[in-house]
């Protein structure tokens, strides 16, 4: 798939959403969030063109598809999910439940496997977000549950 291309101008915060599905991250931020020992973060080159001078460098994070929505907040009646693709034709819960079990203990921020455009992240990597004054992105707390 390569780098993401384009232009880009204007101000960034030090996180940038162009699509809720891709997060990028200037070098900067990334250093002084892998320097608080968060897991698993790294970042991808782009290949943005700044009409600006001072431009920041922006890096693609990759967030690998781990962890799934808890069955309790989903239909009852549901279809399996589609054989070739593995996606699920369901619209996202309206309160998020996930499903502790399968929630990576290696990793503070990735993507889930079932709804691939919801970013998740872990306590952790919000605290260190704060503390370090990072903008450029809101957070909302989930809900975890294990199987009975």
């Amino acid at each position: 798939m390569g780098p993401i291309v384009g232009k880009a101008q204007g101000r960034f915060g030090q996180f940038v959403s162009p699509v809720p599905w891709i997060l990028l991250v200037q070098r900067e931020a990334l250093e002084k969030l892998q320097a608080e020992g968060l897991r698993g973060l790294k970042g991808c080159r782009t290949d943005l063109r700044f009409r600006q001078r001072a431009s920041p460098e922006l890096l693609e994070l990759e967030l690998l598809p781990v962890g799934k929505v808890h069955p309790d907040c989903l239909p009852p009646t549901r279809k399996p999910p589609c054989a070739r693709c593995g996606q699920n034709r369901i619209p996202l819960p309206d309160k998020l439940l996930l499903d502790a079990s399968t929630l990576p203990n290696h990793l503070d921020l990735f993507r889930l496997e079932d709804y691939s455009t919801e970013l998740i992240c872990t306590e952790r990597f919000v605290d260190a977000c704060k503390r370090l004054g990072l903008g450029g992105v809101v957070f909302h707390p989930l809900t975890t549950r294990g199987h009975s």
